[in-house]
C-alpha cells in the first residue's frame, strides 16, 4: 500500500497523532463548542450514547507544542473491518479545528492521518464532510485537501434549506395545504412530554416500516436519553385531531442551523395536511430560536443515486433551497 501522492506538499511532519482516550472526553467537548464547524453531534457526549456499538479510531492531532490542533470522530466500518469512517454512528463528521488548518496545512494534517491509519493496517479513510450550513464561517479546506489526494466522491446527497434570511414568499400550493388543515382543525405545539413522543415514535416506526422496510436510526429509549442530555437542542413538535397525535417533527438545533431530524404523520396526519402547519411552527420556531437555516434534510436514497421527487417538491414549496452533504473515500 502506498499513501495518495499531495502535488506539491513539501512540509515536514507538523502534527503528533494520538488515539481519543475516554479520559479526553472533557477536553474533546470543550474543543468542538469553540470550534467553527463544530456541533454537539461529534461531541463525546453524544457519541457514547452508541455504547460499544462501534470500535472507535478517533484521533487527536497536536502541534508541536502538544496543543490541540484538531480532532477526527472516526471508528472502523461495520461493514469493511479495514476501513475507517467519521464516523459511523454520524450523519456527518469532518476535521475539527479552530479555524487554522487550512491550504497546506490542511493537506499535511490528512496526509499524516492517512499514514497513522496505514500503519495500523487499514486500507482507506471515508471521509464524511460536515455541510457547510453547519459552519459558523466557511471552513472548507478539508475538500480541496481531498481533491488533491484524488479522493473518490462516493455519495452525494441534496437536502432543502432554508435561508432564514432571505426566505421567499410562500406559494399558492402552501397557503391552500395551511388553510385545509386549519378547516381540519389540526393543533400544532411543542411537547416535552414522553408520551407524546411515544406516540409520535409509533407512528414513526409504522412509517418506515411500511414505506421502507425501516426502522428510526433512533429507538425510543435513544431519543428520549439524548433529549435528557440535550435538553434545549431536540425538539418535538406535533399536530393533534382533537386529542390525538397524528403528526410531528423531531427538530435537532445547531448553533447556525435548525435540522429536521425527523417527521411523520399518520393517515389521518396525511389526510388532514397537518405536517404542512407543523412545518411552519417549526420553521417559525428556528427563527426564535436565532438560527440562519432551517434543514428540512435530505430527500436522497441509495447513497444519493434515487431523488425522492414527490419528498423533494413537498420541502420546497415551503421556500427552501437546495445544499449538498458530500462523502469521499480515500484509498491508501
Amino acid at each position: 500500500m502506498t499513501t495518495p501522492a499531495v502535488t506539491g506538499l513539501t512540509h515536514a511532519q507538523e502534527f503528533l497523532i494520538r488515539r481519543y482516550m475516554p479520559g479526553d472526553a472533557e477536553a474533546w467537548d470543550a474543543f468542538v463548542s469553540t470550534s467553527p464547524m463544530g456541533t454537539w453531534m461529534q461531541t463525546q457526549r453524544f457519541l457514547s450514547y452508541h455504547g460499544d456499538r462501534f470500535q472507535d479510531r478517533s484521533l487527536i492531532l497536536l502541534n508541536t507544542k502538544k496543543q490541540w490542533e484538531a480532532i477526527l470522530p472516526a471508528a472502523v466500518d461495520p461493514k469493511e473491518p479495514k476501513r475507517v469512517v467519521s464516523h459511523p454512528g454520524l450523519s456527518y463528521g469532518g476535521l475539527i479545528h479552530q479555524g487554522e488548518l487550512r491550504g497546506e496545512k490542511m493537506l499535511a494534517a490528512f496526509q499524516e492521518i492517512i499514514s497513522y491509519y496505514q500503519a495500523a493496517g487499514y486500507q482507506s479513510l471515508r471521509y464524511k464532510a460536515t455541510p457547510a450550513f453547519y459552519h459558523q464561517h466557511p471552513s472548507q479546506d478539508d475538500l480541496y485537501a481531498l481533491f488533491r489526494l484524488n479522493a473518490h466522491r462516493y455519495r452525494c446527497d441534496i437536502t432543502s434549506l432554508i435561508d432564514l434570511n432571505h426566505r421567499p414568499k410562500p406559494c399558492y400550493s402552501l397557503k391552500r395545504a395551511l388553510q385545509q388543515a386549519e378547516k381540519n382543525q389540526i393543533g400544532v405545539s411543542e411537547t416535552e412530554n414522553p408520551a407524546d413522543i411515544e406516540a409520535l415514535w409509533l407512528i414513526l416506526a409504522d412509517n418506515l416500516q411500511r414505506k421502507h422496510g425501516a426502522h428510526p436510526v433512533h429507538s425510543l429509549q435513544e431519543i428520549l436519553q439524548l433529549k435528557s442530555l440535550f435538553p434545549n437542542a431536540i425538539r418535538f413538535i406535533v399536530g393533534r385531531k382533537e386529542t390525538d397525535i397524528v403528526a410531528g417533527f423531531v427538530l435537532f438545533v445547531m448553533p447556525m442551523t435548525t435540522h429536521m431530524q425527523y417527521s411523520a404523520a399518520s393517515e389521518v396526519g396525511y389526510d388532514t395536511y397537518a405536517l404542512n402547519p407543523i412545518a411552519e411552527y417549526a420553521i417559525a420556531l428556528a427563527n426564535t430560536l436565532g438560527s440562519r437555516y432551517f434543514d428540512f434534510g435530505i430527500s436522497t436514497e441509495s447513497d444519493g443515486q434515487i431523488l425522492n421527487q414527490g419528498l423533494y417538491r413537498f420541502k420546497g414549496k415551503f421556500g427552501s433551497g437546495s445544499a449538498l452533504h458530500e462523502f469521499f473515500d480515500v484509498n491508501f
